[in-house]
């Protein structure tokens, strides 16, 4: 008994066993929560099934009605590629100029760093959405705030088909503080001897901008570009909660169909070969973001300051 103790000792005083012992946890929560659902879906992504019956499988019919007799499907699509197109841009390019100008330090800059992500944390939250559908109502803030300034306005935002879907583009863009701060990092380590010696050549801000700053920030704006359409693509509380597709079907995210015919209309496995589409969708357009590194993104390294 003592030997087979001491065995047992010598085997979990190893590295790579008591490596795999503390991975353990993660490994069967991956699997049952991760690769085991994921099966699941994939299998019921063939099947006719709905959620309080047995699944009876029917093949490529999920895939064929959707490409075929399926016209929501693609306004969905459309809908989502115009918001993740139109808002991570937008999103981007706003988090940048404020990590510009927090980049010069001061005693308040944390509380300004702290406010500008705050958004972030809360933004996606249903409360948020709750408070961004009563600001754009038709008797909401927004509206008075415009006759404030003389602007008789009673226009339902959320009601145009022309308008409710900038209301969600503009709750998007104001959740731009973990861009930010991941901008402002990578401003950080740009050296400062290179803005030195630009100046020494006659180089302006604006110059420094575009030759320096830009330039080397690329990796950072290709890593921040990548999470975000992600992001976009995925989008599911903003629309359920405010616009719930509504109007017209202008504003209903591939997202929240896909949640629709899960659990409201109860094709589950229809819903299922949606989410496949979603990923298959997701992963090309990834993969043709990576392909478009070589063309606009630096490689070279840059000295820390």
């Amino acid at each position: 008994m003592d030997k087979k103790w001491i065995k047992l000792k010598m085997a979990f005083s190893k590295n790579s066993t008591a490596g795999v012992v503390f991975a353990l946890p993660f490994i069967i929560g991956f699997f049952m929560f991760m690769v085991i659902p994921m099966g699941m879906s994939l299998y019921y992504s063939f099947c006719e099934f709905e959620i309080l019956g047995a699944p009876k499988f029917i093949g490529l019919g999920n895939y064929v009605k959707m490409f075929t007799e399926d016209e929501t499907f693609y306004k969905s699509i459309s809908v989502t590629f115009f918001y993740a197109l139109v808002s991570v841009p937008l999103r981007l390019v706003f988090a940048l100029i404020v990590a510009l100008i927090l980049k010069q330090t001061t005693k308040a800059t944390g509380i300004y760093r702290a406010a500008y992500y705050l958004p972030s944390i809360i933004g996606g939250s249903v409360a948020i959405s709750i408070l961004w559908k009563r600001l754009f109502a038709e008797d909401g803030t927004f509206n008075h705030l415009l006759q404030l300034i003389g602007i008789n306005s009673h226009f339902s935002w959320l009601g145009s088909k022309n308008t409710a879907i900038w209301v969600l583009i503009l709750l998007a863009v104001w959740q731009f503080g973990s861009s930010m701060l991941i901008f402002l990092s990578a401003l950080k380590q740009i050296s400062i001897s290179l803005y030195e010696a630009s100046r020494v050549d006659g180089a302006g801000n604006i110059n420094q901008f575009f030759r320096i700053t830009l330039p080397l920030l690329t990796p950072t704006i290709f890593f921040n570009l990548v999470m975000q359409m992600i992001n976009g693509f995925l989008a599911f509380t903003q629309c359920f909660i405010i616009t719930q597709g509504r109007p017209m079907s202008s504003t209903l995210f591939y997202s929240v169909y896909m949640y629709q015919q899960s659990f409201e209309f109860y094709n589950t496995g229809y819903g299922a070969a949606m989410a496949w589409v979603m990923l298959v969708i997701i992963a090309m357009i990834t993969v043709l973001l990576f392909w478009s590194k070589k063309f606009w993104v630096y490689e070279g390294g840059n000295e820390r300051s």
